[in-house]
Formats: C-alpha cells, sequence, structure tokens
C-alpha cells in the first residue's frame, strides 16, 4: 500500500503536483503553483527542488519577501546553488538592495561562469 501521510496524499501525488506546479509557473500562474507547492512542501519540507520552484512562483507574483526565505533555505541546503544565488540577487535587485543583490550574483557567477550570470556580477566595476 502506497505511503500516506494522513491527507490523502501518496508520493505519486506530490510528483504529479510537484509537475503540475512547473508547468503553471511555465503558464504564468505562480500563484496557482504556489498552492500546489504548499502541499508538496508541507508533505516533505526537505524537498530542496519543490522550495527552489516555489521561490522561483514567490519571485514571478512578486512576492518578494516569501521568495528571498525560499531562496535563502535552498542555499543553506546547497551553498554552491549557482542559480539559486542569481535568482536570489535578483529577488533583491527587485527590493531595491542593491548591495545583497551584488554579493549574489558575484558568488553565481564565481560558481557558474555563464555569461548571463558575469554581466550581472560585473567584476569589472570596484566593490
Amino acid at each position: 500500500m502506497p505511503e500516506n501521510n494522513g491527507r490523502g496524499r501518496t508520493p505519486e501525488t506530490d510528483v504529479i503536483d510537484f509537475r503540475a506546479a512547473e508547468q503553471l509557473l511555465e503558464a504564468r500562474d505562480p500563484r496557482g503553483a504556489i498552492k500546489l507547492l504548499d502541499a508538496v512542501i508541507e508533505a516533505h519540507p526537505e524537498h530542496t527542488a519543490a522550495r527552489l520552484l516555489r521561490a522561483r512562483a514567490f519571485f514571478a507574483g512578486a512576492q518578494l519577501r516569501a521568495a528571498e526565505l525560499e531562496f535563502s533555505i535552498v542555499l543553506e541546503r546547497e551553498p554552491d546553488n549557482a542559480f539559486a544565488h542569481f535568482a536570489l540577487a535578483r529577488t533583491y535587485e527587485r527590493m531595491s538592495r542593491p548591495g545583497p543583490a551584488k554579493r549574489h550574483f558575484r558568488l553565481a557567477a564565481a560558481l557558474d561562469p555563464q555569461p548571463e550570470y558575469l554581466a550581472a556580477a560585473r567584476f569589472d566595476e570596484a566593490g
């Protein structure tokens, strides 16, 4: 019998909700994605990929403090996640916090020197 957390959820339900949340985010429905991911994360708080997807959905929905928190949780677990650093930097940028944004842009570029990260890091600038 499949594992059930007492709320009618199974591992299969969580996978389906995660995939549906990805599709909702791609379809520009961040609130719908967040709703699905809330249940997945409640059942699996350690699921870093779900947290990263929820952080992206918060960012897309302009829920910047929530996005900051989720990206920070991801980075506590995966400090070498270049995308999470880059996305957190974009979050700080939208929050008009240039200092932390610059730090995370530079960390992203140092971890993964792809052109978008390098351009945002602005290594040619002082400081």
